[in-house]
């Protein structure tokens, strides 16, 4: 199996020299390659443009492969999967700054808080965490943020000896917009909204920022300054997903949820900056990895399936759908109460346990 490791790196001027050069010539080298994919010419390698163009030998030769291949990957995912996939579109300087290398014969390693990296030598990291000693570091990648912070993602690959546990203790969590999930068993976890809690610092630094002069120095600090921002509520949401998922994945067997489309939600019902602060989509990718890292199941259940308009305890369905601002019913059938969110959740678990 492969996991990734995300830890930020303090480089020197001088290698924050090297790493602007390596973003600058991997740009480089995507954006000629696709240019001449549309113009139907042919295909050439990133050694060829290094017979044309000398200074890219001054950077670290697999970063720009990998330019080629991520090309050749974009291209493949649009032509399987064209709805989701957009046509591979040329990179700005403005948008974010990486790229990727690989380990070759010890070329990447940690040792004494520091990691090596081709072509820039040893760069000081924060290893908060410790890496497997028995695996293997594949491939590197290095970004930049906004607001001028460096990271670096190690993939590494190991044996995974994880037996598949029997799922017997088995939950439902059913979407909610305000509280993140209401699960099976009552469970409320309360999400915080980072993102409404900073929108008036956010529109206020915003309207400073929009009211500078281009270009000068002062609109550059109110960038940084705004980025900041936006990175601070992304790592909040991150932070609270990942211990949220952890405990989820550490409490039960089998968590199954509904197989929603976000994107489409959020602009059918007009709640696409509430979702986009719930991050649903990453806390449900968070579930799926760690219930494979942990022996545990994930089941989606269809979207279509009527949870919240179904009473749990008689299976009466209701004629006319219920509005969302129902949140309480009587069952007309057997005369249970329902709270609308926990009888949905119960009806996910016994479909998931269905799909068992």
């Amino acid at each position: 199996m492969n996991k990734a490791y995300k830890f930020r790196i303090y480089p020197t001027a001088e290698q924050r020299v090297m790493f602007a050069k390596t973003f600058g010539c991997v740009r480089f080298i995507y954006n000629h390659l696709l240019s001449d994919k549309r113009d139907n010419k042919p295909s050439k390698t990133p050694a060829a443009y290094k017979l044309e163009h000398e200074w890219l030998g001054e950077v670290d030769s697999l970063a720009l492969c990998n330019a080629q291949m991520n090309l050749k990957k974009a291209f493949e995912n649009h032509r399987k999967n064209p709805k989701h996939f957009g046509k591979p579109q040329f990179k700005s300087r403005k948008n974010k700054q990486s790229y990727s290398t690989n380990n070759q014969k010890g070329s990447v390693r940690i040792e004494d808080g520091k990691i090596k990296l081709p072509k820039v030598g040893w760069v000081k990291v924060v290893q908060h965490r410790e890496i497997d000693p028995k695996s293997t570091i594949k491939t590197v990648t290095v970004s930049k943020t906004p607001s001028g912070e460096y990271y670096v993602s190690i993939l590494v690959e190991y044996e995974n000896q994880v037996l598949k546990v029997i799922p017997r203790n088995i939950v439902g969590l059913d979407f909610s917009m305000k509280e993140l999930y209401v699960s099976s068993d009552g469970e409320i976890p309360e999400y915080p909204h980072f993102y409404r809690k900073s929108e008036k610092k956010l529109s206020k630094v915003q309207k400073q920022f929009s009211r500078k002069v281009k270009d000068s120095n002062n609109r550059k600090k109110f960038r940084i300054r705004l980025s900041k921002i936006h990175e601070k509520v992304a790592n909040q949401r991150r932070d609270f997903l990942q211990k949220l998922s952890y405990h989820l994945v550490a409490t039960y067997d089998c968590i199954c949820i509904e197989d929603l489309n976000m994107k489409a939600m959020s602009r059918a019902l007009k709640f696409g900056k509430s979702v986009h602060d719930n991050g649903w989509g990453m806390f449900t990718r968070m579930l799926e990895y760690k219930c494979e890292w942990y022996g545990k199941t994930l089941v989606k259940i269809d979207k279509f399936e009527p949870t919240s308009q179904k009473c749990h305890c008689c299976g009466y369905k209701n004629a006319e759908t219920k509005d969302l601002s129902v949140r309480e019913w009587r069952c007309p059938k057997c005369g249970t109460y329902h709270d609308r969110d926990i009888n949905a959740a119960i009806n996910i678990r016994e479909a998931g346990r269905k799909l068992l």
